[in-house]
């Protein structure tokens, strides 16, 4: 017993001892108690909040905001400022930073993604604690309806679309391509159809004034015939794996293309008439009672023609429903996104071919003027087409005489003094169009091939040089001579190992000669100085497939492209970034934005 007693009086001594030993000292808190850290999402923002404890500090060095699922990177955040501490600099009592939830996004982020938070504090006492990494499970909010449309509709990449459709309920994608096509309606591409359906009703009025009913349904014959021609030919790409688009490039689909509007601004001009054989017209007009079948059968084949012309305007929406069909086989679907975009495309020209019925005037002498008006317009088109296989000095020297005839026959070397009123003003526009079609002629003399820039070789050389050697060139020279050198006969082989070989992100532009939105992109964006200046950044292969041989198959199918132009990304890691690609021409600014989010 007495034993028992000793012990305890010993502890309680010991106890008491130690209690008044640890007075006077310092108390460490507790990681819980000296970081409280919390995430809260707050619309399009995610706010996080470090509550630090008493003399508890964070040094920014050891601060990271970090993306660990799906997949890894680190965020680049906007810190409030920092206070010095033995020349570190550090965070005290709260830290609150806020994280656009577009930053994640832009990441190809969707849906569940967990957020890391990780630091090092110490305490003023001198203890420092192990690092802190906290880890919270999120999603990303889903965008509204418009808001998706809107993200699809801006977006250039073929890829985004196709996984629309694969992703979204038919309702969304069929509302999506009809505001793609109103959208496209909106664009100078659809402009060169006007002039031709108002042609076609002028041509078949005769003499009398068509009526609103027979010019709608003329314009509805010439919309429906584009709206047939692109859904079959996506929905044929998509099935068989092949680009018919690229094969309706072939310099005898263009060649014939460039004779039929030919043909046609002739028969404008009042040279002859084009017209179906009597007995057939006669079956035509009985087939319909004897009301609207007269010429329907040549609006459909202008419609036909049309759709060819106005491609590359639509080369995400259709590549992306051709990329759709080819993976899940669903024709249907996929066909009518492509028929339904091709009459949201139309709806314009509906409008027009009841306002040619409606709001034309009385036939006379105008009709003669307004017919020799469309030829001309004709006669561009088949230069178009032509220029697409012809050598450049060829298109530049056709379009140099067709606007220096225009101008003469305009009148400009008339006697000014018989003009009165707005003939003078028709005559000033008559000399606009000799200047510009004497500029080209001599940009045609000094070698220039730009129809926008016909001075150039006047002027300074661009810092990005545009080449058409097919020499085979070391990457590190054309790297130092910061030379755009489009090449033939690249392998996917080839490619892959100047990616693995570059320092820096690279660019892959795919391109050939008889495309227009090529040489759109090689003349407007690509020497803006902006763009120039953040290519700096990048490696840059131009890979052209003219001869589109099995190489340039074996490319486009790697990489899930259909047609030309089209632009793919690969990051410093040298990973291929899908989603980044574009397909189509775009202007300088959104592709500036585009170079800007690749690291």
């Amino acid at each position: 017993m007495k034993i028992l007693k000793l012990m305890l009086f010993v502890t309680l001594f010991l106890n008491a001892s130690f209690d008044s030993a640890l007075k006077g000292q310092s108390k460490f808190l507790s990681p819980q108690e000296a970081f409280k850290v919390s995430v809260i999402e707050d619309g399009d923002m995610l706010r996080t909040k470090i509550i630090l404890g008493d003399k508890i500090h964070i040094s920014d060095e050891s601060l990271k905001y970090k993306i660990i699922k799906p997949k890894e990177f680190e965020l680049s955040v906007t810190r409030p400022k920092a206070d010095k501490l033995n020349g570190d600099m550090i965070y005290r009592k709260q830290l609150l930073v806020d994280i656009p939830i577009s930053d994640i996004t832009s990441k190809d982020i969707k849906g569940a993604y967990s957020l890391m938070i990780e630091f090092q504090g110490c305490s003023d006492a001198g203890i420092c604690y192990n690092t802190e990494k906290k880890i919270y499970k999120l999603k990303t909010p889903k965008p509204s309806f418009w808001n998706r449309i809107k993200n699809l509709i801006s977006s250039s990449s073929s890829g985004n679309i196709s996984d629309a459709l694969t992703h979204e309920n038919p309702i969304f994608i069929i509302l999506l391509f009809l505001i793609l096509g109103l959208l496209l309606a909106l664009t100078p591409c659809i402009f060169p159809m006007i002039p031709i359906l108002s042609s076609i009703i002028v041509s078949q009025s005769g003499t009398g004034k068509p009526s609103a009913m027979k010019g709608f349904f003329t314009s509805l014959v010439y919309v429906l015939s584009m709206a047939v021609t692109y859904t079959t030919v996506g929905v044929i790409s998509g099935l068989i794996g092949a680009d018919i688009q690229s094969a309706m490039q072939n310099p005898w689909v263009l060649g014939t293309f460039a004779v039929m509007f030919f043909a046609l601004a002739i028969s404008l001009f009042g040279y002859f008439e084009i017209q179906l054989p009597s007995s057939w017209q006669s079956k035509i007009n009985s087939a319909s009672d004897n009301a609207q079948g007269k010429g329907i059968v040549g609006t459909a084949i202008m419609g036909f023609l049309s759709a060819f012309i106005i491609g590359p305007c639509v080369a995400p929406p259709l590549a992306g429903a051709i990329l759709f069909i080819s993976k899940t086989g669903d024709a249907m679907l996929g066909g009518v996104a492509l028929f339904v975009m091709s009459i949201g495309m139309g709806l314009p020209l509906l409008l027009v071919g009841i306002g040619a019925g409606k709001f034309m005037p009385r036939p006379g002498g105008w009709m003669t003027r307004v017919s020799q008006v469309f030829g001309v317009i004709m006669l561009g088109f088949a230069i178009f087409m032509l220029s697409k296989i012809a050598p450049a000095w060829m298109s530049i020297l056709l379009w140099s005489l067709l606007f220096m005839g225009i101008s003469i026959y305009m009148g400009v070397f008339d006697n000014s003094s018989n003009s009165i009123g707005m003939s003078k003003l028709f005559k000033l526009l008559a000399f606009v169009f000799l200047i510009y079609g004497t500029s080209l002629f001599i940009a045609l003399l000094s070698g220039s091939t730009s129809m926008l820039h016909p001075f150039e070789k006047f002027t300074a050389q661009p810092l990005i040089r545009v080449k058409t050697t097919n020499i085979d060139k070391n990457l590190t020279n054309r790297l130092a001579s910061n030379e755009i050198t489009p090449q033939l006969g690249y392998s996917i082989k080839r490619l892959l190992k100047e990616v693995k070989e570059s320092k820096k992100p690279v660019i892959v532009d795919f391109n050939k000669r008889s495309c227009p939105s090529c040489r759109e992109l090689e003349e407007i964006t690509f020497p803006d100085p902006a763009v120039k200046a953040e290519m700096k950044r990048f490696t840059f292969i131009s890979i052209d497939i003219t001869k589109y041989n099995n190489n340039d198959k074996a490319l486009l199918k790697k990489f899930n492209l259909w047609g030309t132009p089209n632009i793919i990304f690969f990051d410093k890691a040298n990973h291929f970034l899908d989603k980044k690609s574009i397909t189509g021409f775009i202007k300088p600014k959104p592709f500036l934005e585009k170079l800007k989010s690749i690291k």
